[in-house]
């Protein structure tokens, strides 16, 4: 038995010493770590305090009673502290009214002192298995929830120019590694993408990829969307919420931007990674998560320590290894496959005819500097996709040097665009302007800093 079950302890409420010291004995010899607790009282502290696989609880505590209804009272209580958890209801004095009312309040089974060791072995064995598929389950559904909320997918990575098979062959050696990673590279290279593409080939990629924009989390609500938050831990927080952390377990955890995490947040998030476990918010209960975690940034890091923007002692955390991801300037042999998988791309989501790059177009795209990058490259070939009528894209219909303004005006009087279309347009034409420096782009708009960064986790930008 003892393989097959998750780590969690199990908690035994009982105030016969007698019973609980057998219990030790015999939860031990399979394998088990326990906690004994002798009133319901020290029960619910426990559950306060720490998470069980299963609780065994006495059904009575007090020897002029034999009702039940203390037990039933805890059972309650404990469903109302941890829904999830397994309980197994445990009394001398049983009856089948007390069993059938132990199942109905919240017990998961029932058994009778003195108890069959198989019995409650087996019992056991089926309620940790449950406790862990109902823990997967909310895992799973909040990952669901999250991923289509920002609509996140798989991307191919293009990677054939010299400078990207060198960073690739840095790649592989380092995939299985399971050290921090930090991606540096400038406004638009593609940081994310690159960050999936290491979770995709590493022995985590069946686990979940779990991306955070750091500069989209308002600073109030970081250590909520971070580590998570109990039901009323504070005014709106009407129901559970898994955290980032939680939502990464035994996967990835990318988070983009860093340099953009408030100094008095990052002590936080050091103490995280320092000691592997956390908090949710409204509880005093530590976690742990099992995550490998990847760190993004366009800023210089150590020009922000320098300045007392960036702690030190967390740059040394994120930056076991630094992979820089060149600029698309220095991929030449990439940029043609680049633009050809971005008008495909483009021409599914927006459902417009497939177009095709003429040998003039395919070498004025080579002739580009392209300041903005992979992300220019692919606003490029999303105006195209929008806004070419012929199947052939020819040179003069890329809108490059300083053509895309007045194209997507043209656009906006012919009435032709959805407002999704639209307002893709206007932040594209915001960033551009404000040379990709997105605080600025969302002030131009009138946004605030996190509206504007949820629009860009919305268009996938």
């Amino acid at each position: 038995m003892t393989a097959q079950l998750p780590a969690l302890p199990i908690l035994v409420a009982d105030d016969d010493a007698a019973v609980r010291s057998t219990l030790r004995i015999f939860l031990n010899s399979e394998g088990l770590d326990c906690e004994l607790v002798a009133s319901p009282a020290e029960a619910l502290a426990a559950l306060a305090r720490r998470e069980f696989g299963v609780m065994l609880a006495d059904m009575n505590y007090s020897r002029d009673t034999t009702s039940g209804a203390e037990g039933l009272s805890l059972i309650a209580q404990a469903n109302a502290v941890d829904p999830q958890l397994p309980i197994i209801a445990m009394t001398a004095w049983g009856t089948v009214a007390l069993a059938v009312e132990a199942m109905r309040g919240g017990a998961s089974d029932f058994i009778e002192k003195p108890w069959d060791n198989n019995r409650l072995a087996s019992m056991l064995r089926n309620l940790l298995a449950l406790r862990q598929t109902r823990q997967a389950n909310q895992r799973l559904a909040a990952r669901n929830q999250l991923l289509s909320a920002e609509g996140q997918s798989e991307r191919p990575w293009i990677a054939a120019s010299p400078a990207m098979q060198s960073l690739m062959a840095q790649v592989e050696r380092l995939k299985d590694a399971g050290v921090n990673l930090l991606i540096t590279g400038e406004n638009g290279t593609g940081k994310s993408q690159l960050a999936q593409a290491i979770h995709r080939a590493s022995v985590r990629a069946q686990a979940p990829f779990i991306s955070v924009n750091m500069g989209a989390i308002p600073d109030t609500l970081f250590e909520s969307e971070m580590f998570g938050h109990e039901k009323g831990a504070f005014t709106d927080a009407r129901q559970t919420r898994i955290g980032r952390f939680e939502l990464a377990d035994s996967g990835t955890l990318f988070l983009d931007e860093v340099g953009n995490i408030p100094l008095n947040q990052q002590a936080k998030l050091l103490q995280v990674l320092e000691g592997g476990q956390f908090e949710r918010l409204g509880s005093a209960k530590l976690r742990r998560a099992d995550v490998r975690l990847i760190a993004a940034s366009n800023a210089d890091l150590a020009q922000m320590v320098e300045l007392g923007s960036f702690r030190r002692d967390l740059l040394y955390r994120l930056n076991s290894v630094q992979l820089h991801l060149p600029p698309l300037r220095e991929r030449g042999a990439d940029i043609v496959s680049l633009a050809e998988h971005y008008l495909a791309s483009h021409a599914r989501r927006y459902q417009r005819p497939a177009k095709t790059l003429s040998p003039a177009a395919s070498e004025a795209l080579l002739q580009h500097h392209w300041p903005g990058n992979v992300r220019e490259l692919a606003h490029c070939m999303e105006r195209v996709s929008l806004l070419v009528q012929q199947q052939l894209v020819e040179p003069a219909d890329l809108g490059l040097n300083g053509a895309t303004a007045p194209v997507a005006t043209a656009a906006f009087d012919a009435g032709e665009l959805t407002l999704e279309e639209a307002e893709v347009i206007l932040i594209r034409t915001a960033l551009k302007r404000a040379g990709g420096n997105a605080p600025q782009a969302a002030q131009a708009l009138g946004l605030s800093r996190s509206a504007f960064y949820r629009r860009l986790e919305k268009y996938r930008l």
